[in-house]
This record gives C-alpha cells, structure tokens and sequence, in this order.
C-alpha cells in the first residue's frame, strides 16, 4: 500500500503521549520541512523553482531565520526576491494599461503572477511552500490513520488509550471519518472519539482549576498532582499550538 511508509510518523504520533497526537505529528512535519528547505536542496532547480514562486509564511519566514544558515536562506531569498520584483512589474504594468515586459531570470514564472493587484497581494500574503509541503504529507498522515484505525487492532486499541485531540483535530477526524469508514465503522469510530474527547477535555479543565488553586495559600502544601504543566497542555488542547520546547 502506497501509505505504508506513513505508518511510523502517524505511530510516533500517539507513541508522544501528548495532548494530540495529530498536533505532535503536524510539529515534526514543520520541523523537518525547515530543514529540508535549508539542506543542500535549496541548489535543486525544481525546489528553488518552487520557493520562487511561493515564498514563505511569516511564521515559517521567522522560523527559516531562526535556523542560522544564513548563506542558505539568503542564496534562495536573492532568487525568491528576483522573482517579486519582476512579479511586481508585470502586475502593475497591467494595472497601469502597460503591456508587461517579459525580463530577467525567472520571466516564465513571473508571468503566471496575473490577477488584479488587490489578488496578487493575498496571493503573496497566504502563499507559503512549507505550508504546502506540510498539508501534502499531513493529509497523507489522516488518510493512513483511517486505514490503520480499521486494519490493525493494536493500532485502533493505542488511539483509545491516547489523551484525545486537540479540538481543531477533533472536529477533523469527526467530519472527515465519512470520508474513509461506512456504517458500523462510522458509527463506532464517531462514538468512540467522542467520548473519548470530553472525558479527556474534562480531565484537563480538572487540572487547569487544580493548578490556579494552587496559588491560593489554603493550597499551598497540597501536592500538584498533574496540574504543574496544565496551562500549557490546555493552550495545545484548545489552539492546537505547543508553547513549550522539546524535552530533550
């Protein structure tokens, strides 16, 4: 099967133990498409074509820096910023009634920037190749969820004993089971996963409201119990977003 090779990524993801393990998943996908965007395939000409074209997100922009390759990010930002400029030209040459002028390097690619100035403008805002990368995989990763939720017991039983999702990855799996289980199967995952959610969503407003207890002094000498990181694991059970770095 075409998505075997996405068993171990989707496997580690529940293996985490974190609050979701589609979130854990998502972040090892950003994580590893940073780094394959500074190795030495920023000199292959489809990758270079491609960041041309698309540019970066300010959050993985941001996260490109961070990285400290300065030599790697600034050779693909010359050619990413070559491409705007000619990009930029063509478009307000036809705003102004001017007929473009095809010119520079990247001329074949700066001629599919067409579309009124305000399009091109969120074009550029939401276009992002590691964003794109990363959805091309992530949808791979649900697909071969599904598959292994149905397939392989051991798998289906380690999904149950999971922490639940976050609520964004909740409501995905919730919607897009129709996409993948039928009948009984649809049935049983839609009632599994929902119970599963609240007991876990529960769980976690209980050591939320331990841990702001705490800071009473009635409460001072009582044990934390799980609460010590509950702010963070609340923040990545409600806005899908991990504000702790890896323990390692």
């Amino acid at each position: 099967m075409k998505e075997e090779i996405y068993t171990i990524p989707v496997m580690d993801g529940f293996k985490d133990g974190t609050e979701c393990p589609f979130c854990s998943m998502y972040r090892r996908l950003e994580s590893d498409s940073v780094h394959f965007v500074l190795s030495p395939s920023y000199m292959e000409v489809d990758v270079r074509g491609e960041t041309n074209e698309k540019g970066f997100c300010q959050i993985h922009m941001k996260q490109l820096y961070e990285q400290g390759n300065s030599l790697g990010l600034a050779l693909m930002m010359h050619s990413h910023l070559k491409h705007r400029i000619e990009g930029l030209s063509q478009a307000l040459s036809k705003a102004e009634g001017e007929k473009p002028v095809k010119s520079g390097w990247f001329s074949k690619k700066a001629s599919s920037e067409t579309g009124s100035l305000p399009e091109l403008r969120d074009r550029w805002k939401t276009s992002c190749y590691i964003c794109d990368r990363i959805e091309t995989s992530f949808s791979r990763f649900l697909s071969t969820f599904f598959h292994m939720w149905k397939k392989q017991p051991d798998f289906r039983a380690l999904t149950e004993q999971s922490k639940g999702y976050c609520l964004d990855h909740f409501l995905m799996l919730y919607q897009e089971a129709e996409r993948y289980l039928k009948d009984a199967d649809l049935a049983s995952f839609r009632d599994t996963i929902r119970k599963q959610e609240f007991e876990n969503l529960n769980r976690m407003a209980d050591e939320l409201e331990w841990f702001t207890l705490k800071f009473d002094y009635r409460y001072k000498d009582k044990p934390w119990k799980n609460s010590q990181d509950a702010l963070p694991r609340t923040i990545l059970k409600v806005g899908s977003q991990f504000v702790e770095k890896d323990k390692k």
